[in-house]
């Protein structure tokens, strides 16, 4: 590797070591709050970079809510408190909404579910400082919007489930209208909008949601994790202006299953993900975690990923949210700053481990495969990531893409890319991971790591003599392009040229960045390939999103003596060259 990839990666290390270790070692029971403090601070510092930017002359909802918070609520953190230019700023942007409503003639308002709950929270906070005709034309306009939202939450509210085979939309923009509803009839004072809102925001905390704290949103047999927030953060809202403690519990449940699949860089872990093989750090909702000191760690823990210098209008809305509603109080140890953990979904097979600096995800989760661009394949089945690499290996989901499954079955009539049956086993000192296809399983086992190494340990067994006509196993690596690639072959940067290398007749090796891999006689390695993106409905097209496709042939070695069933077997090993 070069002097200059090098400085690059020690760079990389001393950003996780920095980070993740001292977090680790100074995070006990009782440690301070440091939200909303720096809430405030972050919110103080994003409007302060617009004023240079001048960027308040645009539509800007989240700015106009973070300019109300930091006008209105007292607090040591926040110097902005009471301060007549944020009032002027937060009036100014409420009449751009006013202005941008009055202009718009479509009769569809779907598109204001993102920004609204912004202008109700301001409108709510500022009602005193409006003066007549400004309250009176914000009213009139929030009421045209908001009617829309209730009457789509009234047309779906009594359906079998609130799911996209029923409600013909996600189940987070279902949530989204009901808690648009349900404020917008608390700050609007229309009754029977708060009663609608209720019912259906109680129903999708009581009857909806899985017991492992996701709401599905074409079925319960996995989450959609990004938009998992999205419906959280309804709930908590509800709860926020309710009280109803019967919601709390789902809460809680949806903390517990976000705390743990989140990887140390802020993203969630997609390997479970069925709609998207990417999500930005999340900013929505991390009020609905502060009821509980694990919660706030994890509140803070997103937090630190957001700079006000860059930061878009609708996080900036959330993060404002976020500072109204959080609930102050002891800190406690979120499982990424455990040396180690493990933690298994209790109703579908999934789970994820660390060891050390390693973080591994296994997902038997399967799902009958639908039209919708927006719904991926759970065809995934693997991710690895370490403290000093990232993301190595990615579990995530496809479509129209066989390839990308982790094992694509051969067949006459056409290949098997889902498992028809699945089976995840949690053991002492490892995992194993069991799928099931139409003439073969296989079986994948990762040891708990030792220091620098991982393996997984592939074992595959035809089910029923002479059967088994070919299949594949393929892991999807996370290569960077603009730099090095290194095998026993030769060395060679990546770019936008297709590179391939193979291994045909003796076992290899892959180094890129600061990991080798490890790989047996017989694989394939293929750069670029570029995933499908839902929003796209076809391929992804920019380089930093394409992947390298390591394709490695299960190929059969020996019998059973009873049943005379072929199978065979290899390793694969992972090194991390840093700590």
């Amino acid at each position: 590797m070069t002097g200059k990839l090098f400085s690059m990666e020690a760079l990389l290390v001393l950003v996780y070591i920095g980070y993740l270790v001292p977090m680790y070692v100074g995070s006990t029971q009782g440690e301070k709050d440091s939200l909303p403090g720096a809430y405030y601070k972050l919110l103080h510092e994003a409007l302060l970079s617009r004023l240079k930017t001048g960027d308040f002359a645009t539509h800007d909802p989240g700015a106009m809510l973070a300019a109300a918070v930091l006008f209105t609520q007292k607090h040591p953190d926040n110097s902005a408190y009471r301060q007549q230019q944020w009032l002027e700023r937060a009036l100014a942007l409420g009449d751009l909404f006013a202005q941008h409503s009055e202009e718009d003639a479509n009769p569809n308002k779907q598109d204001y579910e993102w920004d609204i709950h912004f202008w109700l929270d301001t409108y709510r906070l500022l009602r005193d400082q409006l003066g007549q005709a400004r309250e009176q034309r914000w009213h009139r306009e929030l009421e045209k919007i908001s009617t829309w939202f209730a009457e789509h939450s009234a047309a779906r509210a009594d359906f079998p489930r609130y799911q996209g085979p029923y409600i013909r939309t996600s189940t987070n923009h279902l949530a989204i209208f009901a808690s648009i509803t349900y404020l917008a009839g608390k700050v609007l004072d229309k009754p029977e909008w708060v009663q609608l809102g209720a019912r259906v925001l109680r129903r999708l905390a009581l009857e909806e949601q899985t017991h492992d704290g996701y709401w599905g949103e074409f079925t319960d047999n996995g989450p959609a994790t990004g938009y998992n927030y999205f419906t959280l953060t309804c709930v908590a809202l509800y709860y926020e202006h309710s009280g109803d403690k019967d919601v709390l519990p789902a809460l809680e449940r949806a903390k517990d299953f976000h705390i743990h699949f989140t990887w140390p860089d802020g993203t969630p872990v997609e390997t479970i993900n069925g709609r998207n093989r990417y999500w930005p750090v999340n900013s929505w909702g991390h009020f609905a975690f502060s009821h509980w000191p694990e919660g706030r760690r994890y509140a803070a823990f997103l937090t630190k990923f957001f700079q006000p210098t860059n930061i878009s209008s609708r996080d900036l809305g959330r993060l404002a949210q976020n500072t109204l509603y959080y609930h102050s109080g002891n800190v406690g140890v979120i499982p990424l700053e455990q040396p180690e953990f493990s933690y298994r979904m209790k109703r579908v097979p999934a789970g994820i481990f660390k060891r050390g600096p390693w973080i591994v995800c296994m997902s038997g989760l399967t799902d009958v495969p639908v039209e919708s661009q927006f719904t991926l394949e759970r065809q995934g089945h693997i991710s690895i990531y370490h403290l000093s690499s990232g993301l190595i290996v990615t579990g995530a989901g496809s479509k129209h893409q066989p390839e990308l499954a982790t094992f694509l079955e051969r067949r006459k009539d056409a290949p098997r890319f889902l498992p028809l049956n699945t089976a995840l086993r949690s053991e002492s000192d490892r995992w194993r991971l069991g799928l099931g296809y139409s003439t073969f399983f296989t079986e994948c086992a990762v040891p708990f790591p030792r220091d620098k190494q991982l393996d997984i340990e592939i074992r595959y067994v035809e089910t029923g003599r002479g059967r088994f006509a070919g299949a594949d196993m393929n892991l999807q690596l996370c290569l960077k392009a603009g730099h090095m690639l290194e095998t026993d072959q030769g060395v060679v940067q990546l770019g936008t040229n297709n590179y391939s290398v193979s291994w045909t007749n003796s076992p290899g090796w892959i180094r890129h960045r600061n990991w080798e891999l490890k790989v047996p006689k017989g694989a394939q390695l293929r750069w670029p390939i570029f995933p499908f993106n839902p929003y796209r409905n076809g391929p992804e097209t920019e380089l930093n999103r394409a992947i390298g496709l390591l394709t490695i042939p299960l190929v059969l070695t020996d019998e059973d003596k009873t049943l005379r069933w072929r199978r065979g077997s290899f390793q694969l090993s992972l090194i991390c060259t840093h700590p």
